[in-house]
């Protein structure tokens, strides 16, 4: 029985065997195998396929050694944390290290010098009443882009791209990082997209920090960025401002598209800490359900308190929650 392999397999076929980066090599792997046509056919292929794919996994975890020497951990997934999974990325010296530095407990190497960070590095940051997992990561330059990074940046949840307004060259660095993330088949957006259909093209809802602002002081830098970036939330930062830091805070949690719910026991007083972290939109039976599933099935009702609602109003599963919300399950 043939193949009849799409097009576009054997291009990226190509590129998988001229790749030579095991964790990038890895990543093409997989998407020939989310391409190839799953039939009798193609049974020998897929089974060839994945045993490549448990092979450069080993390779990357360490399991196999080279040369009498074990294989270097891998950077390419960090456990997401938190409410959500951001990625600062940005040309060198643009300022990623001092704003995690300004907006977690953690100590990056800030320095004055490019490629002071080799290594990605994740922090919590407070917002309010939840934590958000931030990652520092590596400049991406003509000189620069470490293998890595390609996966960090589809997992996120989103990315923040910082932008030097004090760099004379701004506007072609972030050219240069915009091209370098193409090339890896990963494209920018200011709003949340469906990914395409082609498993190779992975698309990640983006702001901007338009970071060291007070060195743009005729506002022409931000006039830049707004035309090469169109439609993106830009959020101007320093850390000499702390409104500033708590406006690009405030931009992250909302760029999130997701809400905080409190839940409160039935007689009891609520306590406004720890809350259920559901997407904009969603419902009762949502946020019983990111509780326990067994819990969301015995629900029969709820009561919610909150802006668009009476103080305990009784609602079904499919009542549509907001921000804020105060919800007494009743089962």
């Amino acid at each position: 029985m043939p193949a009849n392999l799409p097009p576009d397999y054997y291009q990226l076929e190509r590129e998988f065997r001229a790749e030579k980066e095991p964790r990038e090599k890895l990543r093409l792997a997989r998407e020939l195998l989310a391409l190839m046509p799953k039939h009798k056919g193609t049974d020998k292929l897929q089974a060839d396929l994945k045993s490549k794919i448990s092979k450069l996994k080993k390779t990357i975890e360490g399991g196999e050694k080279r040369h009498g020497a074990r294989v270097a951990t891998a950077h390419d997934h960090i456990p997401p944390e938190g409410a959500g999974q951001i990625v600062l990325i940005g040309p060198p010296n643009s300022g990623k290290s001092s704003l995690v530095d300004n907006l977690t407990n953690a100590k990056p190497l800030v320095a004055d010098y490019p490629y002071t960070t080799r290594e990605p590095l994740a922090a919590m940051m407070t917002f309010e009443t939840i934590q958000l997992q931030l990652i520092d990561t590596p400049p991406i330059s003509e000189e620069l882009y470490e293998p890595y990074m390609s996966n960090l940046i589809r997992s996120a949840n989103l990315i923040v791209l910082v932008c030097d307004l004090a760099n004379p060259a701004m506007s072609g660095n972030l050219s240069v990082v915009l091209r370098k993330l193409e090339e890896k088949r990963i494209i920018l957006k200011p709003e949340f997209e469906a990914q395409p259909d082609d498993p190779r093209f992975s698309v990640k809802k983006t702001i901007l920090a338009a970071h060291k602002a007070y060195d743009d002081e005729s506002g022409t830098k931000r006039a830049d960025l707004s035309k090469i970036f169109p439609n993106y939330r830009i959020y101007p930062t320093s850390i000499l401002d702390e409104d500033s830091l708590a406006a690009l805070k405030q931009g992250m949690f909302e760029a999130l598209n997701i809400i905080r719910v409190y839940t409160k026991q039935i007689g009891k007083e609520v306590e406004l800490v720890d809350p259920v972290i559901i997407p904009v939109g969603g419902t009762v039976e949502e946020a019983a359900t990111a509780i326990h599933k067994d819990f969301a099935q015995k629900l029969k009702f709820a009561k919610v308190w909150g802006h668009h609602t009476f103080d305990g109003q009784r609602v079904q599963r499919d009542y549509r929650l907001y921000d804020g919300d105060i919800v007494e399950f009743h089962i």
